[in-house]
């Protein structure tokens, strides 16, 4: 029996013990009742950023973006399709820095989209500009090495 991952609920930010052998298993959240994976980026705020990217055993790959960044929507599907393909090994999120400039500023988002990989809260890896899927898969696979 291997020792069990903390996964926060992207629903409802509460933490969950899951046993690390049965987290492809679709677990559940013992508050909400909502999956905790679904294969869709959870979209941050301020509300919730700091329990999803620091509370939990995952690392956490979170695109900053806006809505009026041509490429940042161009790279969108690109990110979506990553979140089916690497959860649950690692969490992917979003965060509009239009709606949320106060996090933008607190890590310095100086050009769009940037992805920042963290891992218990802490800044692993980082990239700026739109990737195509090969690159975002290179860009994980090597910053994973470093989580």
């Amino acid at each position: 029996m291997s020792t069990p991952l903390n996964i926060p609920c992207p629903h409802c930010s509460a933490l969950n013990r899951v046993p690390a052998e049965r987290i492809g298993e679709q677990p559940t959240c013992g508050r909400c009742k909502l999956a905790l994976f679904d294969g869709h980026p959870v979209e941050l705020t301020a509300t919730n950023f700091d329990a999803i990217t620091g509370r939990g055993d995952l690392p956490v790959l979170v695109d900053f973006w806006a809505p009026w960044c041509g490429p940042c929507v161009g790279f969108a599907p690109v990110f979506v399709q990553a979140a089916r393909q690497f959860e649950p090994r690692l969490r992917l999120a979003k965060l509009d820095t239009e709606a949320e400039q106060q996090l933008a500023q607190r890590f310095n988002i100086r050009s769009i989209p940037t992805l920042i990989l963290f891992r218990h809260g802490r800044e692993i890896a980082r990239q700026s500009s739109a990737l195509n899927a090969t690159q975002l898969q290179q860009f994980i696979e090597a910053a994973l090495v470093q989580a």
